[in-house]
């Protein structure tokens, strides 16, 4: 995805199925740094009403691929990420701000941020993840 903008990292995002399905939109894009956000709907959630885990774990991974992405360009895999969930996620949308940590020829360790905003537009922290990218045509 190195060299793309912002418009063409969406385009890659709406061509994948799962992401049209939850609504993923990508809102920046470039140096090493992707963001996510979600709206919040009631098929997204679990059974309590807070934004479903899954939902999260999603947003996770393909933040933290583009922000990769934008360092390995763009025939990138996930080789693996951890989620650490901090509180329920409730409100109006779901943020994930993703940004490399370190990034060699063939892979890329990213985190990323997760953010539940509310009605007031207030972001809070409700999980965290790291995960590993790797180039899938490592030149």
């Amino acid at each position: 995805m190195s060299g793309l903008d912002l418009g063409m990292a969406q385009k890659v995002l709406d061509s994948q199925p799962f992401s049209s399905l939850v609504g993923a939109r990508i809102t920046a894009f470039g140096d090493g740094a992707a963001t996510l956000e979600i709206d919040s709907r009631a098929e997204l959630h679990q059974q309590n009403g807070f934004l479903h885990g899954g939902v999260l774990a999603y947003a996770a991974d393909n933040a933290l691929t583009f922000a990769a992405g934008t360092t390995l360009g763009p025939a990138v895999l996930t080789g693996g990420f951890s989620i650490q969930y901090l509180r329920s996620a409730t409100g109006t949308a779901l943020v994930a701000r993703a940004e490399v940590v370190h990034s060699g020829r063939r892979q890329a360790v990213a985190r990323c941020d997760l953010f539940a905003v509310g009605e007031d537009g207030a972001e809070t922290l409700c999980a965290v993840a790291q995960g590993t990218v790797l180039n899938a045509n490592p030149s």
